[in-house]
């Protein structure tokens, strides 16, 4: 029926948000088999592995930065399922390196793959929930825009498991357990070819409305589709009456930089509040925590878990209390349980049992993650800016999230040998300025216009 699920929709939603399930198994991945990458890059070259295993780890950031703006431009110039389609051709290239490296003997290949593997990544991060918020019928379109959480946390969970030593998790397996992330971008080129265009990008930038009614009829399996085609003129009407602002229209007026620097804070706690150290590094965590390797990484798998079981809690929290109260009940779960792992690190030595505290106490860290951080700030943007502003304010944000992600995986392992047990305070201290920052600067949007919610900053 209108405005439900049907057969189109969910086919092609699924299609779309393989990328983000690409984007939650790259960054899981590269947990487990790091004893062995670091041992291929000892045998290669002379440079320093933990060092060298950081830039690996981190340089998919580098290309996520640069996927984010190029999906951006691809998107408008080629429409959204033929821009998802190009990006499965670069998952492709970026998995098939990673794969190969080892019988190449190649740790640039390995880099390279890495990187491309990001690119393919933040496009996706782009382009997938900007597809599927389009074909989604409005009253559904909150529930289909979390389906791209669940993925990615469906993705890491996959690649945590993958990543044991009794499946891939040994010096022969690494290069398969990388290289399988070829599965998610072949998928896509599979599917994609036979999912509708976005009916909104045929009608409103192709202009060509016949083309869009026979694209909304497949996806809504029903021709009652005149209100929303009506909709859809009477949003790019009052699209064309407002102004539109650049990104650097943001950074000088001053009703745009307050919701902007908001923005941009919330990006920030998402990653300097220190989540990613434990995505990518879960098992080192668990292993300073006195885990002998093998329980380490079964219990990393618990991180993804509980991250996917947090993304279906979250769903009808977000309506129901508010953006601003469970950002602020994340970041300080985040910070308590980032103070307990600490001591849990410092005392496991003379107290055994604090080795299992300190896996509770990280599952909680992640739990409290998940209730507000690990989404509110890629939906905060939506929220403060009209849509003159709204898509510069989102690729600010994307690329700042995207920055703060690079130089977490690039710093963790130096700051961890420099810190030893410490190493989550600088963590810590930034998590307690960001619930600060948000306590007395965070409007809460639930429940009110946009025009509602820009007034508050122009006055």
């Amino acid at each position: 029926m209108a405005g439900g699920t049907t057969g189109a929709l969910l086919y092609a939603v699924s299609a779309a948000v393989l990328g983000m399930l690409q984007f939650g198994f790259n960054t899981g991945v590269i947990n487990a088999p790091r004893a062995f990458i670091e041992n291929f890059i000892r045998e290669q070259n002379d440079a320093s592995p933990s060092l060298v295993f950081s830039v690996i780890v981190s340089i998919f950031a580098v290309g996520g930065m640069i996927g984010c703006p190029l999906a951006s431009y691809l998107v408008e110039k080629r429409g959204r399922k033929n821009a998802l389609l190009i990006n499965s051709f670069i998952g492709i290239v970026g998995a098939a390196l990673m794969g190969f490296s080892k019988v190449a003997y190649s740790v640039e290949m390995l880099i390279i793959g890495r990187f491309i593997i990001g690119i393919n990544c933040g496009f996706a991060t782009t382009a997938s929930p900007t597809y599927v918020s389009e074909i989604a019928p409005l009253n559904l379109r909150g529930a289909f825009g979390t389906v791209n959480q669940l993925a990615v946390a469906l993705g890491m969970v996959g690649g945590q498991i993958l990543g044991i030593d009794v499946i891939l998790g040994s010096d022969a397996g690494w290069p398969w357990l990388l290289g399988l992330a070829i599965i998610p971008s072949v998928l896509q080129c599979i599917m994609l070819p036979f999912a509708p265009e976005s009916p909104r990008f045929l009608l409103l930038s192709v202009r060509d409305e016949e083309k869009a009614r026979i694209a909304l009829t497949k996806i809504r399996g029903t021709n009652q589709i005149n209100d929303e085609i009506n909709d859809m003129h009477v949003e790019d009407q009052a699209a064309k009456e407002e102004d539109k602002f650049s990104i650097a229209d943001l950074f000088k007026i001053s009703s745009l930089r307050t919701p902007l620097l908001i923005g941009i804070v919330m990006h920030l706690s998402q990653q300097l509040g220190g989540i990613n150290a434990v995505l990518y590094y879960s098992v080192t965590i668990f292993q300073s925590a006195g885990l002998e390797e093998s329980v380490a990484r079964l219990a990393s798998i618990g991180v993804g878990s509980v991250l996917f079981v947090m993304a279906l809690v979250s769903i009808p929290l977000m309506d129901r209390l508010g953006r601003r109260t469970l950002q602020l009940v994340g970041l300080g779960g985040m910070t308590v349980f980032s103070v307990l792992m600490t001591i849990a690190f410092f005392t496991y030595e003379n107290n055994t049992t604090m080795s299992t505290f300190a896996v509770i106490f990280t599952f909680l860290y992640v739990a409290f993650f998940g209730v507000g951080p690990s989404s509110i700030p890629w939906m905060i943007l939506s929220e403060l800016f009209n849509q003159g502003a709204r898509s510069a304010a989102v690729s600010v944000g994307a690329l700042v999230n995207w920055f703060a992600n690079f130089v977490v995986g690039l710093t963790f392992i130096p700051m961890s040998e420099a810190l030893d047990n410490y190493v989550f305070l600088p963590y810590t201290v930034l998590l307690i300025l960001f619930f600060l920052f948000t306590f007395f600067k965070l409007p809460e949007t639930k429940n009110r216009t946009i025009e509602e919610v820009t007034a508050l900053f122009k006055n």
